[in-house]
């Protein structure tokens, strides 16, 4: 049996580490000669609201793979609620707290959302080795999943096969699903990603209304999303940090105007 990766616990007296729930430190990313992640230090605080931006390339993605372990760091470390995460594997980071959704939906098609999210309810609250019974044998376990379809508008196609499902749907389903495994660091790579214009009011409304208690990290493309969304916006350029701020400090920035958001948030 391989032996399971140990955390490192941080200092506790380290005073820049308290009300973080997440932070990169110094996080590098090379591929051979190309280095992504250029020594990114990020802080999010508990409960944040937090942006990452940028143009095609900055280096967003490859982040989001490096804090949830689908990618190693060449350099620097990680850490959720202070203590070094680093050297665990995904699932193990996802066990402590920190969720992800993709830019491209991750579902079974051939569930249905209630049959998707009992399972996940399921294998969350570690039952899902019981596989003699019925997914959602369980009234806490049914409940739960309904609870979660009435947060994520998704009771008028709980029954409906997910590859039938508006595709606008099929992304609250996502969210649902990252709800469901009770993070404490949530990561959207891109919610609103082929979205039509008739399906985003209720994504962005769902968005909007996500716990208060969680803190989010969202890469998105959809600046009115960014704007309307996030309590703190940072900038990646090229794999590093260009600037960090309010959405008012951002969007009046020269920088940002000139590699990035144009005239458009002026």
């Amino acid at each position: 049996m391989s032996a399971v990766p140990s955390i490192k616990p941080i200092d506790s007296d380290s005073a820049n580490l308290h009300g973080y729930a997440l932070q990169t430190q110094g996080l590098v990313k090379r591929f051979g000669g190309i280095t992504a992640t250029d020594h990114v230090n990020l802080n999010i605080a508990r409960g944040a609201r937090h942006a990452l931006i940028g143009p095609n390339g900055a280096g967003k993605t490859t982040l989001i793979n490096l804090m949830t372990g689908v990618l190693p760091a060449t350099e620097g470390r990680i850490v959720l609620q202070g203590e070094d995460i680093s050297s665990l594997p995904p699932h193990q980071r996802v066990a402590r707290g920190m969720v992800r959704t993709f830019q491209i939906n991750q579902l079974f098609n051939s569930l249905t959302p209630l049959e998707t999210l009992a399972m996940v309810v399921t294998q969350h609250r570690g039952e899902g080795a019981r596989w003699w019974q019925p997914l959602g044998h369980s009234a806490a376990i049914t409940e739960r999943a309904e609870q979660l379809l009435e947060q994520f508008h998704l009771t008028d196609v709980m029954h409906q096969r997910t590859e039938h499902m508006a595709y606008g749907k099929r992304r609250l389903l996502e969210m649902a699903v990252a709800l469901a495994c009770e993070p404490r660091v949530l990561l959207l790579d891109e919610p609103a990603a082929g979205v039509p214009a008739g399906e985003r009011d209720e994504l962005l409304q769902t968005v909007a209304a996500l716990p208060s208690d969680v803190s989010i990290v969202l890469i998105e493309h959809d600046m009115d999303l960014v704007f309307n969304f996030a309590d703190c916006i940072t900038v990646l350029v090229n794999g590093a940090v260009l600037t960090e701020g309010t959405p008012q400090e951002i969007a009046h920035d020269p920088q940002v105007k000139a590699v990035y958001l144009g005239t458009s948030h002026d």
